[in-house]
């Protein structure tokens, strides 16, 4: 349940990241107040770090998994935000982007040591 937990954290802090350092292209309020939007990296530093916590505790003190398991949350995560709010094209290459971070998180979630 902690990796679950540490997952869904990850997703979540990742997905305000997104807003919080793309939103100004896309939202007018935001581009206009960088200090406020600023104040959003304490709560999204918290949750990150609770995130982390969930998932080393998963892996039993291990580092590596939750560190590879968060760069593919934040890839996923930016390739499906950056398509839905900035009609980004899904190219080949991001694609491919896109299944090597899935494949890290596969990695993670079903190969144990």
């Amino acid at each position: 349940m902690k990796l679950v937990y540490g997952i869904l954290l990850g997703a979540l802090a990742q997905t305000i990241t997104f807003f919080q350092l793309q939103g100004g292209y896309k939202f007018e309020w935001m581009k206009n107040n960088p200090f406020i939007l600023s104040l959003l990296g304490i709560p999204i530093s918290l949750i990150f770090i609770y995130s982390v916590r969930y998932m080393v505790d998963a892996y039993d003190g291990q580092l590596w998994p939750s560190r590879l398991i968060g760069y593919g949350i934040g890839v996923s995560v930016f390739v499906l935000m950056s398509r839905f709010w900035f009609n980004e094209p899904t190219t080949l290459k991001t694609i491919i982007c896109l299944l090597l971070s899935i494949l890290f998180i596969l990695i993670q979630l079903f190969w144990r040591d």
